[in-house]
């Protein structure tokens, strides 16, 4: 709860991260600090041990280091492929702000986004034509996607974000956008 009260006064909608996930981050890493403390508090190492033997010892201490290392890689990664796809975006003329703005609201409109974003990647032709001309082929993909011309137009900056990441080398952002969406 101490954790909980912490994230609600730290957090800041500037920094552009979702309440709950700075929540969940903050109780996290609350946790692995008592648990820490407590391990110090009980544990008396003796003088003549080895680091070896050292380290033995504290088989759970070495988990959460390896875990938090992990975490803190995969974080600088996210970040480089972000700041990646933010660029890749600009030539679309497209920025992160808007597409807050503009991407569908409803999980079904965000479906057949992703499906028609999906027809885009697998047909070479409508691949090459995105790639060149930065645009989505309405014509041309309403003959392949049960999507009416109206959805196709609402959505084509989010079809063609999808559409990016699905060609480009974003794992991360791979693997955040099927937590929220088939793809």
């Amino acid at each position: 709860m101490i954790a909980f009260n912490d994230a609600i006064d730290l957090y800041s909608k500037e920094k552009g991260s979702s309440f709950l996930a700075f929540a969940k981050v903050i109780i996290k890493r609350k946790v692995i600090d008592h648990i820490r403390k407590e391990q110090r508090q009980y544990i008396y190492p003796s003088l003549n041990v080895s680091e070896e033997e050292e380290l033995e010892d504290s088989p759970m201490e070495i988990t959460e280091a390896k875990k938090i290392f992990q975490l803190n890689e995969e974080s600088w990664y996210r970040k480089q492929e972000i700041i990646e796809l933010a660029k890749h975006l600009k030539a679309y003329k497209i920025s992160f702000q808007e597409l807050t703005e503009i991407s569908p609201k409803h999980r079904d409109a965000r479906e057949s986004a992703v499906f028609a974003a999906k027809q885009l990647v697998k047909d070479p032709i409508l691949s090459e034509y995105v790639s060149i001309k930065k645009r989505v082929p309405i014509k041309k993909l309403l003959k392949v996607v049960p999507v009416s011309k109206k959805t196709l137009e609402r959505n084509r900056k989010y079809i063609l974000t999808v559409f990016i990441i699905l060609t480009g080398e974003y794992q991360y952002i791979k693997e955040y956008l099927e937590g929220g969406v088939d793809l």
